[in-house]
This record gives structure tokens, C-alpha cells and sequence, in this order.
């Protein structure tokens, strides 16, 4: 003898659903460039304007689609249909804006040629991602750009994504409300661990804190046993040492973390 199993509709959903693959966010690669000339002198400035930014992939769902609409926001102002499209339409923007703003400075400037580098112009956005904590993805960008002087610069933007949901999260989606408090001296001696001045008037006297005081940047890293914060260029340290990294592990600050992160 055997018994016969009837799966009612409601039963048959739920195995399909436990028998899903967790969800993935798979990347692609697009980019965007434009070159254009400030003037039809034979050697005339330039702007330049190289994006390649990775996008999520039509396979991704909607998590993908609130991914690609965040990034294509958050670094090119935009809210096109599609990143490539945004990409597109942030160089043309640009170079058009380059040419109406700079071409009648440049025509008072054109026989001084000590000033022509200053109307060279770069704006150069490079991306990747990796993976973060449980269930999250880093989206990660590098941002180089010259505006009317001879030493370019450089920042980076951080955003982590629920793979789930495609929900950019912020530190106060990590932390319990007022973690700032307590979070705050923790990366102070991690900063006097990393440079080795261990005192205000050591940080201080070579160039760190002098303007603000350690803040929790938007700018961070999920990863599996730890959170990085990033610092851009002049935040905490003079441009010339670049970013700074500030990694504190989940061990050491688990007593702020929020219930609601997983990681």
C-alpha cells in the first residue's frame, strides 16, 4: 500500500519558493566618453569626459533597476531611462557647458599662452563592485577630475546595496540612533593607530583634524568581518595624503550595531 500526497495550491507556492536561489545582482560594464575642443586654434584646450560605470544587468530584476536609478542619481545627477543613457547625457552636458562657460574667458585669454593650461579639463568616473557583508553588495567609485587648474583631483563614492531589495544603505541603517557618540572615539585611535601620532597636538600638527573634527562618513565598506570608512581627500587629512582608510571590525562595535543588520 501507498499513500497518495495532494499538494494544495498554497503548499505547491511555498516549496517553490524554498526551493529558490537566493538573490543575485549581476554586473555588466557600460561607458561613455566625449572629447571636445574649446577652439579651432591648432593646439586648442580640451575637455574630456571617460565614464565606465557597472551596471545591473536586465537579469537582476527589479533590485538591479533601484541600483542602476541610485547610481545613475548619486554620481551623474540623472534620471534617465537607463545608465548608459545617463552617462551619455552627463558627458554631453558637460563639454556643452565647458565650451558656453569657458570659450569667451578663453577668448581674453588666447594670446597668453601662460594661461592655456588652465583650459585643459578632465572628468574621468571608473567603477566596480564586490561583495559586502551578508546579502549586500559594494558599489565602489573612483572620480578624477581637472577644472581649470594644473593639479587634478580625485575622490571616491561608496555605496552599499541590499541585493535583496536594491536599498542603498546608510550608517544609520548599521548603527542604533546616537552611535556617533560612541563610534566616534573608536575612529579617532583607529586614525591615531594608522598614522602613529597618537595625541591631538601630533594629529594636529601635521595637518589632520584641523578643520573638523573625526566624524562617521557616508563613505563605507561592508565586509565579511569588518566595516572600512573612507575618507575623501581634505576631510580629515591634507589632499596630498589622499584618502584614508578606517577599518573597524563588527566584533568591536557589535554593541551599536542596529538588531534590523545582518552581517
Amino acid at each position: 500500500m501507498y499513500m497518495r500526497l495532494f499538494l494544495t495550491p498554497a503548499l505547491i507556492l511555498l516549496l517553490c519558493a524554498c526551493s529558490q536561489e537566493k538573490a543575485t545582482i549581476a554586473f555588466e560594464t557600460v561607458s561613455a566618453s566625449k572629447t571636445v575642443a574649446l577652439s579651432n586654434d591648432s593646439v586648442p584646450p580640451t575637455c574630456n569626459v571617460s565614464i565606465r560605470l557597472e551596471q545591473a544587468t536586465a537579469q537582476s530584476g527589479r533590485a538591479g533597476e533601484i541600483i542602476n536609478a541610485t547610481v545613475a542619481n548619486r554620481l551623474l545627477n540623472r534620471n534617465d531611462d537607463g545608465l548608459k543613457q545617463a552617462a551619455e547625457a552627463f558627458a554631453v552636458d558637460y563639454t556643452n557647458n565647458y565650451v558656453k562657460t569657458l570659450l569667451p574667458l578663453y577668448n581674453e585669454d588666447r594670446d597668453d599662452v601662460r594661461k592655456h593650461a588652465w583650459y585643459h579639463y578632465h572628468y574621468i568616473v571608473n567603477s566596480h563592485s564586490q561583495p559586502g557583508s551578508t546579502g549586500t553588495v559594494v558599489y565602489l567609485t573612483d572620480i578624477n577630475y581637472c577644472e581649470g587648474g594644473s593639479q587634478a583631483s580625485s575622490q571616491q563614492v561608496i555605496m552599499n546595496f541590499e541585493i535583496e531589495t536594491g536599498r542603498l544603505l546608510t550608517v544609520q541603517d548599521i548603527f542604533v540612533d546616537g552611535f556617533e557618540t560612541r563610534l566616534n572615539p573608536i575612529l579617532l585611535k583607529a586614525l591615531q593607530t594608522k598614522t602613529g601620532f597618537t595625541t591631538m597636538k601630533a594629529l594636529h600638527d601635521n595637518g589632520y583634524l584641523k578643520n573638523s573634527d573625526i566624524f562617521v562618513p557616508e563613505n563605507f565598506i561592508l565586509g565579511s568581518d569588518a566595516i572600512t570608512f573612507v575618507y575623501n581627500p581634505d576631510e580629515i587629512a591634507p589632499s596630498i595624503v589622499g584618502c584614508i582608510e578606517l577599518t573597524v571590525s563588527f566584533a568591536a562595535i557589535e554593541n551599536i550595531l542596529s538588531s534590523m543588520f545582518e552581517h
